[in-house]
């Protein structure tokens, strides 16, 4: 019995010495979340405190590259830190998109939400991100004017008449555009829904395709396009692959005005981080993006670009960017297994 005692008081001695560890453990892990959420906290509330990179996944120069500079600058007077704008161009956005993905998490390395590089890349080839899991959204503050165009004196005078064409004669309309583009996904789609069959022409970049028209090597451009060849009427744009009117182009319609109320044209200027900043770092980034779009000089520089103003704010654009991923998906499937 006093072995026994002696066993159950040893027992009993050890049973007190583990429920004490476990609860110093159970301290030492609620310490430690406590000291991580203040210090999340402290340097939510004094960032900025240094300069932050803006990471652009395209080649310096371009409109788009000009429209995120300007954002960065008349952002820094209500961040109270300047943005530095890094180009880190190549692999269809990817290797951009890719150095915002792997960043630190604490809102000083953001960059461009790639349109390529998040809706379209990843369906073609190996990226080294999640395009919907491993971004932060931030906000979108404008967007492009992609549309099909032809020469100033073609006979197509609207879109119609290209797909008049196209049903009378099959596989005899030309078009060029980049190849694996999310334009010649558009044009496939509608394509597809009219019941044509065109002639697809890859080329590098819209500088080459818009040569191609004025040189009558081609029927039909389809991309981005150089304004002043609008303006000085070498060219006439049919139809703008966009979701919503274009103030710079009243006059000329946009996919739903045609029917096309089904195919996506996701063309966005947005910003966004890698997966993990803190919230309140979101927030200061969004209001001070959003506060910048308002400013004259962005706005005035907007419309020199010919680019349009459009806004969507963080939880928005999320949502945007992981449904057009999945659109995006099923139509280059779709597309693949056509050829």
């Amino acid at each position: 019995m006093e072995t026994g005692k002696s066993e159950g008081g040893g027992k009993m001695g050890l049973g007190g010495s583990r429920s004490k560890c476990c609860l110093l453990l159970c301290l030492m892990v609620v310490l430690a979340f406590s000291t991580l959420g203040y210090s999340q906290e402290e340097e939510t509330q004094k960032f900025p405190s240094r300069p932050i990179n803006f990471i652009i996944p395209i080649p310096p120069g371009g409109p788009t590259d000009l429209a995120f500079r300007l954002l960065g600058k008349e952002s820094e007077k209500f961040l109270g830190q300047t943005v530095v704008a890094v180009n880190k161009p190549g692999a269809g956005q990817s290797i951009g998109m890719a150095a915002i993905a792997t960043a630190k998490p604490d809102g000083y390395t953001v960059g461009q939400s790639g349109n390529s590089g998040l809706l379209l890349v990843p369906h073609i080839e190996k990226v080294p991100y999640n395009p919907v899991k491993d971004f932060r959204q931030i906000i979108q503050c404008g967007g492009f004017n992609f549309g099909i165009f032809v020469k100033a004196d073609s006979s197509f005078r609207s879109f119609g008449d290209v797909i008049t064409y196209a049903r009378q004669n099959p596989k005899k309309l030309t078009y060029g555009c980049t190849v694996n583009s999310i334009q010649y996904l558009v044009l496939e789609q509608i394509a597809k829904k009219e019941k044509v069959q065109l002639t697809h022409i890859p080329f590098k970049g819209t500088p080459e395709v818009q040569a191609a028209v004025l040189g009558d090597h081609i029927l039909v451009g389809l991309g981005d396009f150089n304004y002043s060849l609008v303006e000085g009427k070498q060219i006439r744009i049919l139809l703008l692959l966009r979701e919503e009117p274009s103030a710079e182009y009243p006059q000329t319609p946009i996919l739903k005005d045609l029917g096309y109320t089904d195919v996506p044209a996701p063309y966005y200027l947005g910003a966004c981080g890698p997966k993990g900043i803190p919230d309140g770092i979101v927030r200061k980034l969004e209001e001070a993006f959003a506060k910048a779009m308002k400013e004259p000089a962005f706005v005035n520089g907007m419309k020199e670009l010919r680019l349009p103003v459009l806004h969507r704010n963080s939880k928005d654009l999320d949502e945007y960017v992981r449904r057009n991923h999945e659109i995006f998906g099923k139509i280059f499937k779709e597309t693949q297994a056509k050829k």
